[in-house]
């Protein structure tokens, strides 16, 4: 699986996204964790940082997400890495919901002006994935004739077709899935994908790391 970076459409603003993704974190309570364990008050953790005092408060309340740069002073003040800000200390289950609404499109190429496909992430919430999983929708060509672009990754791919008809090239031989059809295969070899139907195709894809 290809992944672009250029956002198509969007029912919810990637900034929202970003923020509620970054907000799962938790950041401005480990930043205050810190900070009243080691007794410093905000005024001199600004002097410390060069960060006001009232926007350190206001990563404390997680008001404000924190850039890079930022959270790199904070972690060198108190000694820990910026990676400390990313973990999640607590032991839980694994439990992530994603609703349709919070989803973002992606085309399979960034910039790419005739995308052979558009995806959605369908866990991105979800942290120590054991898969990837995605909401494909591959549009009508106009020259049935065009061929995908190949690519290939590390791990299996397991394709299950929704609605419409999509050819599946594996090792440069085509194979057609109607609706209901589904295909699992090690995607280390070369594979693409395009709609093979006069309606815009929709289909589950599933990847998963390589077995130790």
């Amino acid at each position: 699986m290809n992944l672009g970076m250029t956002v198509e459409t969007t029912n919810e603003t990637g900034e929202i996204t970003i923020r509620r993704t970054l907000g799962s974190y938790d950041i401005g309570r480990k930043i205050k964790h810190l900070r009243l364990r080691k007794k410093i008050a905000l005024t001199d953790l600004g002097k410390h940082t060069g960060l006001s005092a009232s926007m350190l408060s206001q990563l404390e309340n997680n008001k404000l997400i924190p850039t890079l740069p930022t959270l790199a002073r904070i972690a060198m003040v108190f000694d820990v890495g910026v990676d400390h800000f990313f973990m999640d200390r607590r032991k839980r289950r694994l439990f992530s919901i994603v609703r349709q609404d919070e989803r973002i499109r992606f085309p399979d190429r960034a910039g790419s002006p005739d995308p052979q496909f558009f995806f959605e992430c369908l866990a991105f919430s979800a942290q120590d994935k054991s898969l990837q999983a995605y909401l494909a929708e591959f549009p009508p060509r106009e020259n049935q004739n065009d061929g995908a672009e190949e690519h290939f990754h590390e791990g299996a791919e397991f394709i299950h077709v929704i609605a419409g008809v999509v050819e599946v090239s594996y090792e440069n031989e085509p194979n057609v899935l109607e609706a209901g059809d589904s295909v699992y295969f090690d995607a280390g070899e070369p594979h693409s994908y395009r709609c093979a139907s006069k309606s815009t195709a929709r289909a589950l894809i599933i990847t998963t790391p390589p077995r130790a």
